[in-house]
């Protein structure tokens, strides 16, 4: 009896996890690359510490996509690793070394995102989850000086 339970506990873990064998996964480029994927994985390895000090989205209709800017306190940006869920409409965004500052507004009048999540996982990672109101394709990238994780959302 003691194995049937270990073996459903490896079962439902497996059920659960990511299969990177079928994410793309790409590192954050410092500049638009105008490449729009529908899901995977994203990552910034070279980070500072660093605070969330506000989050941002502009949409001109001339563009063709909304952008959702995450504003950094300093130059550099923090560790950074993301995942697009095409299935559940969502973007879960780990940064560490990182919290968010006290006073933080929340996204208004936005196209794209129906709800912007920040969780505090310890003092020193925060997950943020962007929920959209569709399936959607995006850009990501980071920019310095100062620091910021720019999404680009379109249909």
């Amino acid at each position: 009896m003691k194995y049937l339970w270990i073996l459903v506990g490896i079962i439902s873990f497996s059920a659960l996890a990511q299969n990177l064998n079928d994410e793309r996964i790409w590192k954050l480029a410092s500049r638009k690359k105008a490449i729009y994927l529908s899901h995977g994985i994203f990552h910034l390895n070279q980070g500072t510490k660093s605070s969330i000090t506000g989050i941002r989205s502009s949409n001109v209709a001339d563009r063709g996509y909304e952008r959702v800017v995450i504003d950094f306190a300093g130059a550099n940006a923090p560790k950074i690793y993301g995942h697009i869920n095409e299935g559940s409409k969502k973007i879960s965004v780990d940064f560490f070394d990182t919290n968010v500052a006290p006073q933080i507004s929340s996204l208004k009048n936005t196209k794209n995102v129906k709800a912007v999540d920040f969780l505090a996982i310890d003092q020193n990672q925060v997950t943020m989850e962007l929920q959209l109101k569709s399936k959607l394709t995006f850009d990501v990238f980071y920019l310095e000086n100062p620091a910021r994780l720019v999404i680009d959302i379109r249909p």
